[in-house]
């Protein structure tokens, strides 16, 4: 079953749809959430992002900066509607970046418009940002999703129906929503890049990674992304192409330090570090699709190559973790002052590359005398947990996953790190506009970061799709994101050959 209530069919009995293997959602809605390939889909922001990341004209075709007052004057294209034919205007602009930045809608965002002072609208497709101080990151920040007034003013953004019933301007419209089963999209024939080739998208919910490879054998679905293990089951398989496409994506383990265990035991994460064999999970999980990580910045320019790396060196770990104080008990795990060292490592369900990576470092952990257990639990309690296995990365400006993921109580800071040179260096990296002077900041904050992590870096993971053969359109040299999000970004060109 394709559907529920769309009888038994496969994916190719709809000619000219896209059925995408997909995660789940619960609410949609880019001023709050950042995750979320079906954004680039419904949604579309001021400005945009190309084939190769760079900044071009989206919802505005132009801008201009004025550097002695810090304000982007930009000019929207005329005649932009919502999906629902409600004129898109700068008054929509303004609404949606005063939604992310309301502190009572906790958005994941709001860091990245914490610089935002004021919006004036000028006409109908005139705004004015203003901003506090120069960030070069804000015209990557402004890709975000415009929000329709017309439908949310009012409204308490965190529990409104449109986060079950969304309207943007992005080329496919929202048609239906079965929770946990499916998300039907058609093409908007007012799109202002001009109408999609294909007639409807649908997002076939299918957590399990795993499954998702045997609904694209069985034709439930057409298109999805695969783990490695699954990769040859479709490479030079009649009907079925394969992208290997690289990515900004990382791993690693989030060390809480909301919990005390972690506030009293700073050195750990450090010492942790050694433990992990980061080559072993690239080669028996990744299938050599990925790369040892060592910092959030590593896959761009800005990348630190000298920093510390924490090489597998479990004698190493061993040694840091006696030095402070720990002493292994009769069953040959560490403890101090009575207290073993222990904890679990959360994984999202359905995610197996991320358990698989998460058992090889409890391993690891163990043969050192670290009792480590994995766990998958229904929800994920961030302030409650020990540790998690996370994902990152951005392939965008270099603010983008470090200054809200690293800075003090920022919005996607999921670890409640803390550290006063991180902060320093990533405030003045983003105001800056030369990109040797950012370079250096970024420079020092990697090795920051270094000394004291917030997390144990694993691997960059390569992001492998497989489809029908028949979908064309793909461009599988774009540098992908978090998730492996940024597919989607020119679906409107797609075609599906008959």
């Amino acid at each position: 079953m394709i559907l529920s209530g769309c009888g038994d069919r496969s994916a190719d009995d709809d000619v000219n749809t896209v059925v995408y293997g997909s995660d789940d959602y619960t609410a949609i809605n880019p001023a709050l959430y950042e995750h979320g390939e079906i954004n680039l889909l419904l949604f579309a922001g001021l400005t945009a992002h190309d084939g190769e990341n760079n900044v071009v004209p989206g919802l505005a075709e132009d801008w201009s900066f004025d550097e002695d007052s810090n304000t982007y004057s930009f000019t929207l294209r005329e005649g932009l509607t919502f999906h629902d034919g409600e004129p898109l205007t700068a008054k929509d602009v303004k609404f949606t970046i005063e939604a992310v930045k309301n502190p009572d809608n906790g958005s994941e965002n709001a860091s990245n418009f914490e610089d935002v002072e004021d919006i004036e609208v000028i006409d109908d497709t005139h705004v004015n940002i203003k901003l506090t101080a120069p960030n070069v990151a804000m015209l990557d920040y402004l890709t975000i999703g415009i929000l329709p007034e017309h439908i949310l003013k009012g409204e308490d953004m965190t529990t409104s129906d449109f986060n079950q019933n969304p309207v943007g301007a992005g080329p496919y419209k929202l048609v239906s929503w079965d929770m946990g089963q499916s998300i039907i999209m058609e093409k908007f024939e007012d799109y202002y890049l001009g109408k999609p080739e294909i007639e409807k998208v649908i997002f076939k919910i299918v957590e399990d990674t795993d499954a998702r490879a045997l609904q694209l054998e069985s034709g439930e679905i057409n298109l999805t992304q695969i783990t490695p293990k699954a990769e040859d089951r479709f490479r030079g398989v009649k009907g079925f192409s394969v992208y290997e496409m690289k990515t900004s994506d990382y791993r690693g383990i989030l060390y809480n330090f909301n919990n005390d265990f972690w506030k009293n035991n700073r050195e750990l994460p450090v010492a942790l570090s050694y433990a992990v064999d980061r080559q072993a999970i690239i080669d028996s999980v990744l299938l050599g699709h990925g790369r040892v990580a060592y910092s959030p910045l590593q896959s761009g320019p800005y990348n630190n190559s000298s920093i510390e790396k924490y090489d597998y060196n479990p004698k190493k770990a061993q040694e840091l973790i006696e030095a402070a104080g720990w002493t292994k008990n009769e069953e040959g795990i560490y403890e101090k002052n009575g207290q073993a060292l222990s904890f679990t490592i959360n994984c999202s369900r359905g995610d197996q590359v991320r358990k698989d990576m998460a058992n090889i470092c409890a391993q690891n952990f163990k043969d050192i005398g670290v009792d480590v257990t994995v766990d998958s639990p229904a929800e994920i309690d961030w302030e409650g947990q020990d540790a998690y296995l996370i994902g990152w990365g951005s392939p965008f400006d270099p603010d983008d996953h470090t200054y809200k993921v690293f800075g003090t109580d920022k919005g996607a800071n999921y670890s409640g790190y803390s550290n006063e040179n991180v902060d320093r260096l990533l405030k003045e990296a983003r105001e800056l506009q030369n990109n040797d002077e950012r370079k250096t900041l970024y420079m020092e904050f990697q090795q920051e970061l270094s000394k004291d992590p917030a997390y144990t870096f694993i691997a960059y993971v390569d992001a492998v799709y497989a489809g029908r053969t028949n979908i064309k359109g793909i461009t599988k040299d774009t540098v992908l994101g978090h998730h492996g999000v940024g597919i989607f970004y020119n679906i409107h060109e797609w075609k599906i050959e008959q």
